[in-house]
């Protein structure tokens, strides 16, 4: 119904249409698409609410937000006040938020609705969304594939026109994945470019939140609202925002690297490395400077990853006990540690669990040099790689996963094929870049794939404008 939030808004100006009437449009999609269990909750009622008060205001001729009227969905890792979040997690089942996480204040205060929650892998812990309490999310396009994940739900909501954006997270490529899996554009900006507070914590010096959109012109206002600082956030960016929505870019011509030996990896789909290669020659036609960089680091990224990842998880995740709230087992128990041990058992998945136990052991007092430190040396020999890499190129591009989405089930009971899918995403994670999945390629299975862009720290406007770019020419080559 809506193309972008530029013409939906301009039909809102025009009368052609209303807030309360995207909402039921939407609410009637989430209705048809229930089976695909992309949203853990929808809230309806408070949904047309707000609806009728923007069309209220904006009848009135008072000045609107940014967002105003656009339609929005929020991973369930993301705390609204007053609505349950549980990250997709037992442990933490009927529990309220009591407070707005900045990224929702932000939207809220440039006039968004906030439809729902979406399904996740639990404790965004996983990279198909099968790991949730609340059973597998499907992939829209087939519904026998995962959707990716983390952000599974978030995913399937834009991809099946149930919303106009939605909120993410992106710890090793959960933002990324499941739009390159689902065909839609998914954004992770720079670590600290949007604030964390009231972001449920997986590994906090990876997490960041994430945004999917159908276009690039849309990610690039919703960034451009969420983005900056906030006291409740250390971490995050002082740095003023800039205009990522100014599409006045004109024609750059960029300076662009990529790593051989990453499209020439045995994991890649051949259809997508003959793809890539395809892009790179084209890009080189269009006057861009495309030239091959030496990464010799390839194989380290993924276990430097789940050891620092897991590392942060163990100790983040130490706080849900069951005491307080969320799961408390129903078995009689004889002391403090016994009752700690089945809230936990019983509360958290099998996943989680692993990664708990991960983490632990490599934090341990005989393992944490061997381990621990080891990945954080392999994380500081990335930081200057790519500060290296960026000192003559404007952008890397990288395939986004090694495969276009796979079956349900097929890599549940082999974690470790699992976690090798995320080889190409956590790169832009251990070192802090901004990265975007764009939906330029189909395979022959059916299935789309996307380029992955990334750029250097808090470089987003060339990020955003390369990937206008991009969009476009992929479009017009589609759609001549």
């Amino acid at each position: 119904m809506f193309k972008n939030i530029q013409q939906y808004q301009a039909q809102l100006n025009d009368g052609t249409t209303s807030c309360v009437a995207a909402v039921n449009y939407y609410l009637e999609k989430i209705k048809a698409n229930e089976r695909l269990n992309a949203f853990t909750e929808v809230y309806a009622t408070d949904a047309l609410e707000k609806a009728a008060e923007l069309d209220k205001k904006r009848k009135s001729g008072e000045p609107v937000g940014k967002l105003h009227g656009v339609v929005a969905a929020i991973k369930d890792v993301i705390c609204y006040k007053g609505h349950k979040v549980t990250a997709a997690s037992k442990i933490l089942e009927g529990f309220e938020s009591v407070f707005n996480a900045t990224a929702v204040q932000k939207l809220l205060d440039e006039e968004a609705i906030i439809i729902g929650s979406c399904n996740c892998d639990e404790f965004a812990m996983g990279s198909s969304n099968e790991n949730s309490a609340y059973g597998n999310v499907l992939n829209a396009l087939d519904e026998t594939k995962v959707p990716g994940g983390s952000s599974g739900g978030s995913a399937v909501a834009v991809q099946a026109g149930m919303c106009m954006i939605s909120l993410g997270s992106d710890t090793g490529g959960s933002v990324r994945q499941p739009a390159d899996f689902c065909g839609i554009v998914g954004l992770k900006p720079t670590y600290g470019r949007i604030s964390r507070y009231g972001l449920i914590a997986y590994a906090s010096s990876f997490d960041q939140v994430g945004i999917f959109a159908t276009n690039v012109e849309d990610a690039a206002l919703t960034l451009e609202v969420i983005a900056g600082a906030d006291d409740f956030d250390s971490t995050v960016s002082q740095a003023a925002v800039e205009l990522y929505s100014d599409k006045n870019n004109g024609e750059n011509r960029y300076r662009i690297a990529y790593f051989e030996e990453a499209i020439n990896h045995p994991s890649l789909d051949k259809e997508i490395a003959k793809a890539i290669k395809d892009s790179i020659q084209q890009l080189k036609a269009g006057g861009h400077v495309v030239e091959a960089v030496k990464f010799d680091l390839l194989d380290y990224i993924v276990p430097a990853y789940y050891v620092l990842t897991t590392a942060e998880a163990s100790s983040n995740l130490s706080r849900y006990d069951g005491i307080r709230y969320g799961h408390k087992t129903k078995e009689q128990v004889d002391n403090l540690n016994h009752f700690y041990k089945l809230n936990r058992s019983e509360g958290f998945g099998k996943e989680v669990q692993r990664r708990i136990m991960l983490g632990t052991f490599v934090l341990s007092a005989g393992y944490y040099d061997a381990y621990f430190s080891k990945a954080q040396q392999v994380r500081r020999l990335l930081v200057n790689k790519v500060e290296e890499i960026f000192t003559n190129f404007d952008a890397i591009i990288l395939p986004t996963v090694p495969t276009t989405a796979f079956t349900i089930g097929e890599k549940t009971d082999d974690p470790i094929a699992m976690y090798i899918a995320d080889i190409y995403t956590v790169f832009a994670n251990l070192t802090g870049i901004p990265g975007i999945s764009l939906p330029l390629y189909k395979h022959s299975n059916g299935m789309p794939f996307g380029l992955q862009v990334m750029t250097g720290k808090f470089k987003e406007v060339i990020l955003l404008q390369f990937s206008r770019s991009l969009m476009q020419q992929y479009s017009v080559a589609q759609h001549p």
